[in-house]
């Protein structure tokens, strides 16, 4: 009954038909769907949570259209597998016109020698290449590269989703179908798998296995005390990846350092990688830091930086004093305030016309229009001020920037009162 291999690998999809979510990019007459049809398969990368479908949408490509499948991890290959490989498609070419698939899992861990080594083979269509990743491909994929690239975004599984590959796994697999399912409650069953199809179906795994006789029963308490049962075996298959950040971040925003290394140490020794912990903490040092203590976006990056060059184990105390320094400072969420006032101003009132005054004037047609007249140069008046009104008409006295209430904001909220008077901008 093959009830030694995993369910996931058992119920892995060789079909769009029997694949599970996704329906924006796969649904009938989706984007990505459209391509796979018409068999005109060009490079792309899925950016999405993990257990969503990327490498079976890889291999579904590659199994519907008979290409040969090329897969590396970027956890394990490097510079020299991908050469080989690279190497090996010319040969297919000879005996096939179609590019060989070239999956790459987790793309974004590839240094930037190793991403470079795969342009050529890409530009020319040696290999199709489909790469996989947990991490915006914006900041993690080299520039000539993502421009060969479409990137679609894929989404963690909904509940009908996952109600959906429940019915599926019970009613279609041989070795599920020997057991007799009595499914009163799923709220735990989808709770813990979190969107995540290969967990569902790994914790069914384990509540299968750890059932005497032929009758499974599934509640939310049977559910819950299997998993702790089996712990050990659970935490390694990721699950608490998003939690655990989680609960890191909202320690270092809620100024409480001890949290925030034991959190870091749990990410550590379950070999989380370094340069996700410390990107969140980019993201943290001007979210929740911000102006407050502006060196905090400053010793961020230089964190990112040295993780990047020093690799583990030593990086752990380049993090932890990061993480310590960050939960430590003051914080002030206003810069990010003000953004999301400012975004949410521009979808709602659309894009308002640039004042004649602000405007570029480097023709003479520009200039009779009325381009740049009446703008004054700040640096000709005292303090290097000038008042003079910098937002459109229709939006002139718009508040986005509130500074927070902290000892360096205080000192901005004091220079623009002095210079645009105690009640404007919000900041009386």
């Amino acid at each position: 009954m093959h009830s030694n291999i995993p369910l996931a690998e058992r119920l892995r999809p060789q079909s769009l038909d029997t694949y599970i979510g996704q329906e924006h990019l796969v649904g009938k007459g989706a984007i990505l769907r459209t391509m796979i049809e018409s068999g005109n398969i060009s490079s792309f990368i899925l950016w999405g949570p993990p257990g969503v479908g990327k490498t079976t949408l890889a291999k579904i490509i590659a199994h519907q259209h008979q290409r040969q499948f090329y897969a590396l991890s970027a956890v394990n290959a490097g510079v020299k597998e991908v050469r080989e490989v690279i190497e090996e498609a010319k040969k297919q070419h000879l005996f096939k016109p179609e590019s060989p698939i070239l999956f790459i899992d987790e793309i974004h861990r590839f240094s930037k020698s190793q991403q470079d080594s795969l342009l050529g083979a890409v530009e020319q269509g040696i290999v199709t290449l489909v790469g996989a990743t947990t991490e915006n491909p914006s900041f993690e994929v080299i520039s000539p590269l993502l421009s060969r690239c479409q990137v679609y975004v894929l989404k963690s599984l909904e509940v009908g989703d996952l109600q959906k590959l429940l019915q599926y796994a019970v009613s279609t697999d041989e070795y599920l179908k020997t057991f007799r399912f009595d499914i009163q409650e799923t709220q735990a069953l989808f709770r813990f798998s979190g969107g995540d199809a290969r967990k569902l179906l790994n914790i069914l795994d384990i509540v299968v296995s750890a059932t005497k006789g032929n009758k499974v029963l599934i509640t939310n308490a049977i559910v819950s005390e299997r998993l702790q049962s089996s712990i050990a075996l659970y935490d390694k298959s990721g699950e608490q990846h998003y939690d655990i950040i989680s609960a890191f971040i909202k320690s270092m925003r809620g100024s409480e350092p001890n949290a925030a290394v034991y959190w870091l140490a749990r990410m550590i020794e379950g070999g989380e990688d370094p340069l996700f912990i410390a990107r969140r903490m980019l993201i943290l040092a001007s979210e929740d830091v911000g102006l407050a203590n502006p060196n905090a976006l400053l010793l961020a990056q230089a964190c990112f930086d040295a993780v990047k060059v020093i690799g583990m184990p030593e990086s752990r105390i380049i993090l932890a004093q990061c993480a310590v320094y960050l939960a430590t400072s003051p914080k002030s969420n206003a810069s990010y305030m003000a953004i999301e006032g400012a975004l949410a101003h521009v979808k709602e009132h659309g894009d308002l016309p640039v004042p004649l005054h602000l405007r570029n004037a480097p023709t003479k047609l520009m200039k009779d229009l009325g381009y740049h007249k009446g703008y004054k140069y700040a640096h000709d008046y005292e303090d290097n001020f000038v008042d003079m009104q910098y937002l459109p008409d229709q939006a002139k006295d718009a508040v986005f920037y509130t500074p927070g209430n902290n000892p360096k904001e205080n000192e901005i909220r004091t220079r623009l009162a002095t210079l645009w008077g105690k009640t404007a901008h919000g900041i009386g």
